[in-house]
């Protein structure tokens, strides 16, 4: 009896105080709907350009946006501190107990000729069915943020056609080129020849925060710039990695003495662990790599929704000694140190947002290597992308969205016919810019471009989405190829293989309760490549089913 009076009080302090609006997963439902508010200035973005799911927490200030009814996830105060008294350190932190539960989201796939799927984690969508479940927790309490959301996916990983790589990888698995000796990417062509099951961490994590002053170890996946689909230097398209960061979080800037407000900053360092996958090389010794980063953004008060932002990423060995290198700058670490090697990365963004309007435009340019502009001619990527809300009947709570984005990682045209070169690849990290088999950043990879326009529409109880992408993947293949050839070599006679997509998808959201979420796709995916010489394409289909409960 006496522990049933202790469950009703608990039940009771649970549902007594709580927030609708908490800390969203990457690309999830709930981020993207907040994102689409924010273009109307219902909602206020948390971050400027370092995203995870612990600073992912958004403020709605539209009490009467589109999905009020519908449930975006709760969190529940449990206990909070009804002292007033406060010192310079209490002040900082929430003196409460909050829990959030992420209810469990069961994503389903099926590819019909070839893999296809990007930006879901550790998930791998190879040709079958595919299929992944994530759920969890978040506890908050004085400062102190744990949370446990792991991952844990299938795929039926069926035999297709794959390209001869024997010039280049001893594994047949492996991607289809490279500089030669297992030197390119650790991006499969396929995960050897069965299905597996992978468990991954996912978004788990413990950190501490004071103010927006921020520590946390974990394996939160990040979202850097303003990319819609494809950022240059990370997103949550591969499986999460063990890392440990510590910076400020959006933070409202003043000058001292005056007073004056002018504007937000934000600034975070990193280092990770990655891994190599099964189907790269047999050298056991080089299965690690060690990501360093470093990022900054500021959003000016006097020039209102612009904001200004600078990434920098390192890859080097895995070793303690090469701790050292955690903060990249330009000269820190040297191909001729022992044991160290390098691939360093930066992009500079820009995202300007008009909330009277609905309309955001945005970019963002990638650099390899040395200083800054040193390279250009080389490495210049660059990515380019619009957003435009549309009311369409708001008697009738009908609204759209349009999106656009451009992204261009090939090898610059000044360049293209001097030696092989992806962005993508480096000679000392031999297993390039991945982790456990996938691409960090791009999840369409690099040496390539990708075009997307779409159409958004939503209404009371969810959405309708339909795209077109095209998608050419491994230009600076043919480029490599090209080099010192003539006219009677089979690159210029179109015999090299070469990938590019035309993708056409429709996607439904619906709630069907106001806790629960069915999601259905199906995705056409025109494949050309010159290895199909007798049908020249593949028709591939993709079939989607996500089921998502949120308490």
């Amino acid at each position: 009896m006496r522990f049933y009076k202790i469950s009703r009080v608990f039940l009771f302090l649970s549902v007594f105080s709580s927030s609708l609006f908490a800390q969203e997963a990457l690309k999830s439902t709930e981020e993207e709907y907040y994102d689409f508010l924010s273009l109307t200035g219902q909602a206020e973005r948390p971050t400027l350009s370092y995203r995870t799911l612990s600073d992912s927490e958004w403020q709605v200030t539209d009490e009467n946006h589109l999905w009020k009814d519908n449930n975006l996830g709760t969190k529940r105060t449990l206990y909070e501190s009804d002292s007033t008294a406060t010192n310079w350190f209490t002040a900082g932190i929430d003196r409460s107990v909050k829990l959030k539960l992420y209810g469990p989201e069961w994503f389903n796939s099926y590819n019909t000729k070839a893999p296809y799927g990007q930006n879901d984690g550790a998930l791998w969508q190879g040709k079958g069915y595919n299929t992944s479940l994530t759920a969890g927790a978040r506890l908050e309490a004085y400062g102190l943020e744990a949370t446990f959301k792991p991952q844990v996916s299938w795929s039926q990983n069926r035999e297709f056609e794959l390209v001869d790589n024997s010039a280049y990888y001893t594994n047949k698995y492996a991607y289809i080129w490279g500089y030669g000796n297992n030197i390119g990417a650790d991006a499969p062509q396929r995960f050897g020849n069965s299905s597996f099951f992978t468990f991954d961490w996912g978004d788990t994590e413990i950190r501490w925060s004071w103010h927006t002053f921020t520590v946390g170890f974990g394996a939160q996946a990040i979202w850097l710039g303003p990319a819609h689909l494809n950022p240059l230097l990370h997103s949550n398209n591969a499986a999460t990695y063990p890392k440990f960061d510590i910076g400020l979080r959006k933070t409202e800037l003043h000058l001292p003495h005056i007073g004056w407000n002018i504007g937000h900053i934000e600034g975070r360092i990193w280092t990770g662990y990655l891994t190599e996958s099964d189907y790269f090389d047999n050298d056991e010794s080089n299965n690690h790599n060690m990501l360093h980063g470093l990022t900054c953004s500021y959003s000016p008060s006097f020039i209102p929704g612009l904001t200004l932002g600078l990434n920098r990423t390192c890859l080097v060995k895995a070793s303690r000694e090469n701790l050292k290198y955690v903060i990249p700058a330009i000269k820190n670490t040297h191909v001729g140190e022992q044991g160290a090697g390098e691939d360093q990365k930066m992009s500079m963004t820009i995202d300007w947002l008009f909330p009277k309007v609905g309309f955001e435009v945005y970019g963002e340019v990638g650099l390899d290597d040395g200083t800054p502009f040193s390279n250009y001619l080389r490495s210049a990527t660059h990515m380019v992308g619009l957003k435009k809300t549309l009311a369409f009947s708001k008697k009738h709570n009908i609204f759209g969205e349009i999106f656009f984005e451009w992204s261009n990682t090939e090898m610059t045209q000044d360049f293209q016919f001097q030696w092989p070169y992806s962005f993508g690849f480096h000679y000392q990290i031999t297993q390039g810019y991945t982790n456990k088999g996938q691409w960090l950043g791009s999840g369409m990879g690099y040496g390539g471009e990708s075009r997307l326009i779409g159409f958004k529409l939503y209404h009371n109880f969810g959405y309708v989405y339909l795209f077109h992408e095209f998608a050419n993947i491994d230009s600076n293949y043919i480029y490599s190829k090209a080099i010192n050839s003539v006219p009677s070599d089979n690159v210029l006679k179109g015999e090299w293989p070469i990938r590019y997509y035309k993708i056409l998808g429709l996607e439904n959201l619906n709630f069907i309760t106001e806790n629960f979420i069915l999601s259905e796709a199906v995705y056409y995916n025109d494949i050309r490549h010159y290895l199909y010489r007798n049908h020249t394409s593949l028709d591939n289909f993709t079939f989607c089913l996500k089921l998502k409960y949120s308490f």
